[in-house]
């Protein structure tokens, strides 16, 4: 009876056994998937460039649709010199015209205007340019910035001089990465 008891739990062991390795795999390729995704995702999401003592922390846009003759680019420059510097202008591979601009609500009345003599950017400060404040205005586009891809612009600034950045292209409508938001 010993010996019939052993071959009949045999291969069920062999089964579970072969369950287990097989529920194993799956799970280490899972784990495998989504490291993959998570580094691919923080390459996109967090690439920052570096001239003189400014550091600029992840340009990006968002997608426009066809026909759109303008697109918004959004980036924070923080400066970790002992000196104020200035943003003093744009030029982009995407657009003939690249402007910065200043968005404020006074009195219930939105304005857009062009930010005259450049952007400051204080001693050991930071500014964000972001939506609803501060913003490059990519005006004239060659083509439409399409999510997922990148694109190129240089920013000129006094000090630091120039510096190549590529903005990150972000769905329609997609609210600010966080770090935009600190």
């Amino acid at each position: 009876m010993s010996c019939f008891f052993l071959t009949a739990t045999r291969p069920t062991f062999g089964r579970n056994r072969s369950f287990l390795r097989s529920f194993e795999e799956r799970l280490g390729i899972a784990v495998l998937a989504l490291a993959l995704l998570f580094v691919g995702a923080q390459t996109v999401l967090a690439h920052e460039f570096k001239v003189g003592d400014l550091e600029i922390g992840h340009p990006w846009s968002r997608a426009t649709p066809a026909g759109a003759k303008v697109a918004g680019g959004y980036f924070t420059i923080t400066n970790k010199g002992s000196a104020p510097d200035r943003l003093l202008s744009i030029s982009s591979d995407i657009s003939d015209k690249a402007e910065l601009h200043e968005m404020a609500v006074k009195d219930g009345v939105m304005t857009m205007r062009p930010v005259a003599g450049g952007l400051e950017i204080p001693a050991g400060g930071k500014v964000v340019l972001g939506p609803g404040s501060y913003h490059v205005m990519f005006m004239d586009l060659k083509q439409p910035p399409k999510q997922g891809e990148m694109f190129t612009a240089t920013l000129t600034f006094e000090k630091a001089g120039t510096v190549t950045v590529e903005f990150a292209v972000q769905a329609m409508g997609s609210a600010a990465p966080q770090e935009d938001n600190d």
